[in-house]
């Protein structure tokens, strides 16, 4: 997501043939997707070419992962660096190398997304070992990273000023103030797994298409942590979530789950309104109103190719599919190796087919609550976003979910220090029905906050 920090070739996700090679697509300097020809395209092919990208099937063999991380002055960490810190931060990081993507977003917040990997360990290892080169330089320069879903202190604050963003903004801000700080005040940890198999069953991808919306509102629950916007509780444990949902309900919600899901997301493709539209030559990027894609093809000026690819990369629902699954429920986590949670639980609850399966039948009954409406906008996912684990079927969910993960790691091979953060997770959490959000809630009485 966001601008490159260092030049570096497109990184390969071919986990197994799943995980596509394409550039992180919010908000990216990349058109990135389907192709770059700037032939024009029409309607039909528009649609057989999202239809043929969207799921890549086959055994799930590959993962990965991308955190966006607030960056802050170390000693006083309510404090966000300010433009000059960071341009200059970001100019120390540039000689490192990494095997992880390094890129920028709007509102100045650093990404690595990792290259698709093919165990969960081999993921950890990487990144974990980019963030420790990352946080070095950081270190150096006075600053350091935050894993917050949102900034729970500062106003959002645009750093890169260049025509997508401006273009973005001017969209967004249609809509009401949410999408500003969508740009500039969150973070995320975003898991990418492998679509699944064609056939039926526990690991095949309309199971783990239909699981990845259900249980992840499970998920957003046990790992929401963005309850404070400029230092005052906003009654939601994920503000995060809660702002996502406000958004432009034409790219933020699923598609629906009742149809075949190549089919449902074809259409949610050309349905969905474009946000803007580029230009060569440097200038504003045009904001148009009232155009859907599909109507873009049937103009007298259509799209190209080109254009389709970077109108996918606009388009936010909570699961989103290139190839690969991208979940973008988890807001940013607390502590240096926070967001090494989230991962393994995603991970073995969807490539285990025995945790699947068991987190299957436990969030079945949830369907019947979220209902018709597609997340993020149900009673589940509102629920989710609100209350966290505090509320009870969303607890008892999670628990059984939490512990079948906790049996499912050691036959992914995770290593014992893994193991070991989801079962101090579990315990500290999941077991009382709580988030890490209810941590920051719980300082705010007694004292204050930012010391």
């Amino acid at each position: 997501m966001g601008r490159a920090l260092p030049v570096r070739p497109t990184r390969s996700r071919t986990g197994g043939g799943m995980l596509e090679s394409q550039e992180d697509p919010d908000m990216s300097d990349s058109a990135g997707g389907c192709t770059e020809s700037r032939s024009p395209v029409t309607e039909g092919e528009a649609e057989a070419l999202v239809h043929g990208i969207c799921f890549k099937t086959g055994p799930p063999r590959a993962l990965g992962v991308e955190l966006e991380w607030h960056v802050h002055e170390l000693r006083r960490p309510w404090l966000r660096a300010s433009p000059e810190r960071l341009r200059a931060a970001y100019a120390a990081l540039r000689p490192l190398s990494l095997s992880s993507a390094l890129t920028v977003e709007p509102g100045g917040q650093l990404e690595l997304s990792s290259a698709p990997a093919a165990s969960l360990t081999d993921v950890v290892r990487s990144v974990s070992d980019d963030l420790a080169a990352v946080r070095a330089v950081l270190r150096e320069e006075g600053l350091a990273l935050g894993g917050h879903g949102h900034d729970p202190w500062n106003p959002p604050e645009r750093y890169l000023r260049e025509p997508r963003y401006d273009a973005m903004e001017a969209y967004l801000d249609r809509f009401g103030p949410e999408g500003r700080a969508m740009m500039c005040s969150s973070a995320s940890v975003q898991v990418c797994l492998d679509a699944g198999y064609e056939e039926p069953g526990p690991l095949g991808h309309g199971r783990r298409w239909w699981l990845a919306h259900q249980l992840g509102a499970v998920l957003l629950a046990a790992f929401a942590h963005s309850p404070l916007v400029r230092g005052r509780p906003t009654g939601w444990r994920s503000t995060r979530q809660s702002l996502w949902a406000a958004m432009d309900p034409g790219r933020t919600t699923a598609p629906p789950l009742d149809r075949e899901p190549r089919a449902a997301w074809a259409r949610y493709v050309l349905d969905a309104p474009v946000m803007c539209v580029r230009t060569e030559d440097g200038g504003p990027w045009a904001v148009p109103e009232d155009l859907t894609f599909r109507a873009w093809t049937r103009s007298a000026t259509p799209p190209t190719r080109a254009d389709l690819d970077y109108h996918l990369t606009t388009l936010f629902p909570p699961v989103r599919p290139r190839g690969h699954l991208e979940l973008r429920m988890l807001d940013a986590q607390p502590g240096e190796d926070g967001w090494i949670v989230p991962l393994a639980v995603t991970a073995a609850l969807f490539d285990d087919a025995e945790a699947a399966e068991t987190a299957y039948r436990t969030v079945k009954p949830l369907a019947e609550r979220a209902g018709a409406r597609p997340a993020p906008r149900n009673a589940l996912w509102t629920a989710a976003a609100r209350s966290g684990l505090a509320d009870p079927e969303l607890r008892e969910a999670a628990l059984v979910c939490f512990h079948a993960a906790l049996e499912a790691l050691p036959r992914l091979g995770a290593a014992p220090g893994v193991r070991d953060a989801v079962a101090a997770f579990t315990d500290r959490y999941v077991a009382r029905g709580r988030c890490p959000a209810d941590d920051l809630l719980s300082s705010l009485h007694g004292k204050d906050i930012r010391t």
